[in-house]
Parts: C-alpha cells; structure tokens; sequence
C-alpha cells in the first residue's frame, strides 16, 4: 500500500506548480509588446475596451467548461470580497489601459522599469501588510532601487509617473488577490464584469461617433479578436502563482517580463536609453542581484 502524501511533499508540488506557472505567466507579459504594437493606431481605450469584452466571452468559456459559475455567484454575494473585487477591477483596468499607452506611445523602457520596481514594491508590500520579515541585506536592496529611483526623477521625470504608476497599480493588485478567497478564474471573471458597462459604453460611444471600432485592417480585428486570451491566460496563471508562492518568490519570477521587455525596447524598437535610464536600471538590477543572494543564502541555511 502506498504511504500517504505528507505535509511537506504536497507544500513542495504546490511551490513547483507555482513557479511554473509564475514563469509562464512573465515570459507571456515580457512579449506583449509585440502584440500592442502590432496594434498601432487602435487607440489604447479602444483596445483596453476589446480586452475586457473578448475576455468576458473567454472567461465565461472557461467558467463553464470548469463548471465554475457556483464560485462566481458566492463571490458576487460576499459583500467583502465583492468590494476588494471591484477595487482590484479598477486597479487592473487602469494598469491595462496605462500599459498599453506606455508601449504605442513608444515609452516601452518607462513600462519595463515600471515593473522591474514591482517587486520590490511587492516585498515592501508583503512586508507591511503581510509581515513577512526582510534582512538587512534585502533591506539594503530596496534602498538601492529607491536611489536609482531618485536619479531617474531627476533625469527622465517625463515618464517617471508611468513607471510608479505601473509598478504600484499591479503591486496592490496582487496583494488584493491573494488576501481574497476567490480563485483566480472567478475573481477575475467578477473583475471583468465590473469592467464591462464601462467598455460596452465607450464602444457604443465611439461607434456612434464614426470611429472604426476594430481597428482600420483585417489583422487588426483578427488582433483586436484575440485580446481575451492574450489578456486572460497570463493573469490567471499570475494568479495561480501568487496563492501558491510567498510575495518574494512571486517577486523574483517578475523580473523575467521586464527584462525581455527592455531587450525589445532597445534592440528591436530603438528606444534611446539615457543615462539616467542606465544609472536606473544599473541600481535596480544591483539591487535585484543583493536581494536574490539574500534569498538563496537564506535558502541554504534552512536546508
């Protein structure tokens, strides 16, 4: 007879599911850009509008085929997680639309910076709200990046507000979803549902006005067709993730999107970087690089 499956076997599989799908989940966001700017000249609220409603129509899919609407009905009549909901709605809506300009306005190392700092705005966040304990030396690393920060405020302050905005939009978004007990399909098929008047209207809107709402080519309303999966698969498995990890390990899995995303920024889009932006990003990854020998070493202690 087979032994039973113990505590700490079932703590493991559950850690390694997580890690799996968190890398999934960045490697998909480290080449969105792609997929935006094949959108160029579809304006970002236009194409935020077609991410909500094409995801609704995803999510409901997959509601139904996980037999999941029971979930979505509880959390509609939890009024405490129907109010975190709608704020993490609000929240994720605004990073979606700001993102989106960030990259077709040709800003993609403002975004790239933005969530490179999430993870740190992660590990203050979990250090605050959650009480997770940080060392001196992980301590030392925030206090690196905040200096690459300030130089970047002195230097680029133009899109400074792009990247703060990014970095703490999402940060608080992930601390919201992993305080709620709602999984990741249902909450953010409530999420979405929340979004979707305001889209349904802004469409009505602009349609009403002339404006050609897919777009003005057969690849954008191809493009404009796929924004539910492109939107919805990254976020659910960034949400599987963040229930399954710590907010540090979740922190450390997002440094991946921001990486490729500067990469493609730089050597396939010819943004310029500045020397701010190199002093920046030269502190962050230090910053990274302390915070992440902190981990391992602590990880080498316990074993």
């Amino acid at each position: 007879m087979n032994a039973p499956t113990t505590a700490p076997a079932l703590d493991h599989r559950r850690a390694r599911l997580g890690l799996a799908f968190g890398f999934i989940a960045y490697a998909a966001w480290g080449i969105l850009p792609v997929y935006f700017k094949a959108l160029e000249g579809v304006s970002a609220f236009l194409i935020v509008a077609h991410r909500i409603v094409w995801s609704l129509v995803a999510l409901g899919i997959l509601v139904t085929v996980l037999k999941g609407w029971d979930a979505v009905r509880a959390a509609l009549r939890d009024r405490k997680a129907l109010v975190t909901l709608t704020i993490s709605a609000a929240l994720i809506g605004g990073n979606w639309l700001l993102y989106v300009y960030a990259i077709n306005s040709g800003h993609i190392l403002a975004g790239s910076l933005g969530y490179y700092l999430n993870p740190l705005a992660n590990i203050l966040l979990g250090r605050f709200f959650l009480g997770e304990v940080l060392t001196k030396r992980q301590w030392t690393a925030v206090a690196i990046a905040a200096a690459g920060v300030g130089v970047l405020a002195a230097g680029a302050i133009e899109t400074l507000w792009i990247s703060l905005t990014l970095c703490f939009s999402f940060a608080t978004y992930g601390l919201l979803r992993k305080q709620v007990a709602v999984n990741s399909v249902s909450g953010l098929m409530v999420e979405t549902m929340m979004l979707l008047p305001f889209a349904l209207a802004f469409l009505a809107f602009q349609s009403s006005a002339g404006v050609a709402v897919f777009g003005t080519t057969d690849a954008h309303v191809w493009l404009l067709l796929a924004a539910g999966v492109v939107s919805t698969t990254p976020l659910l498995l960034f949400t599987e993730a963040a229930r399954r990890l710590a907010s540090s390990t979740v922190g450390m899995l997002q440094f991946i999107a921001p990486t490729v995303q500067f990469l493609l920024a730089v050597l396939v889009y010819g943004e310029a970087v500045t020397t701010a932006h190199a002093i920046a990003f030269a502190a962050i990854w230090t910053a990274v690089a302390l915070y992440m020998s902190g981990m391992f070493a602590q990880r080498r202690v316990r074993s």
